[in-house]
C-alpha cells in the first residue's frame, strides 16, 4: 500500500488533509514542482486528472 507524501494543486478548496499541500500558480508550475518532489522524496507523482497530483510512496 502506498502513503500520500504531498500534493500539489492549483486549486487550494479542493485538497485537505494531512499531506503537505504544494499550490501552484499554472500547470507548468505544477510538474516542476511534482517532479522536483519525486526526486527528493524518491517516490512518484500521479495525475488525478481534476487539477490536482500527488507524490506516493510504493512499498
Amino acid at each position: 500500500m502506498g502513503k500520500i507524501l504531498a500534493v500539489i494543486t492549483m486549486d487550494k478548496s479542493k485538497v485537505a488533509g494531512g499531506a503537505p499541500i504544494f499550490v501552484t500558480g499554472s500547470p507548468e508550475e505544477q510538474q516542476q514542482v511534482a517532479f522536483k518532489l519525486e526526486k527528493i522524496m524518491d517516490a512518484s507523482a500521479h495525475d488525478l486528472q481534476n487539477g490536482t497530483l500527488i507524490i506516493v510512496k510504493h512499498g
